[in-house]
Formats: structure tokens, C-alpha cells, sequence
């Protein structure tokens, strides 16, 4: 999911929502933990990067009646530039 501060005020807003949603899917199983990673040569851009123990507890996750709701604090933030304002990756390979 990514995230767009036009400001200071609203990056203190995506940092404020990102703690409220992470402290939510600490709770979800399988959810290993999450970061949020501010853009360097453009401070006003944001991800969050969560990580899972499956595909499968991601995918439960998401189908069930809790995502919008752990979410919805994030929600205002997202980047609508792009046609989707997430992205969904598996590891290939690691060292």
C-alpha cells in the first residue's frame, strides 16, 4: 500500500494511521510484522511493507471481514495515481 504526504501535517497523519493499523495486525495470524519506508529522494512518498508467515494467512486475511476495517485508518492516504494503490509480492529467491 502506498502512501502520499503532500506536507508535514499529513505525513504525521500516515505515520499516526500506520501506528493505529499495525498495532491492529499485530493481532492477525500470521502477520509477521510491517514497516513504513519513506522515499529518500522524495520525502512525501511512502510504503508500508508488511510481511506474513504464508500466502495463504495473507490471502485469509484479506478475504475476511476484518481487512477494510484494520485498514481504514490508511485508507485516506493511498496514492490514487496509480490504477492500483497495492501490490502483492512473494520471495523468489533470497541470500
Amino acid at each position: 500500500m502506498y502512501q502520499f504526504a503532500r506536507d508535514d501535517a499529513e505525513l504525521a497523519a500516515v505515520r499516526a494511521a500506520y501506528h493505529q493499523v499495525s498495532e491492529r495486525l499485530a493481532k492477525v495470524p500470521g502477520m509477521l510484522g510491517n514497516e513504513l519506508l519513506l522515499r529518500l529522494h522524495d520525502p512525501g512518498s511512502l510504503v508500508v511493507v508488511s510481511r506474513w508467515a504464508s500466502t495463504t494467512a495473507f490471502r485469509d486475511w484479506e478475504a475476511g471481514p476484518e481487512h477494510r476495517d484494520d485498514t481504514a485508518p490508511l485508507r485516506p492516504y493511498r496514492d490514487t495515481r496509480t490504477g492500483t494503490p497495492f501490490a502483492v509480492y512473494e520471495v523468489d529467491a533470497a541470500y
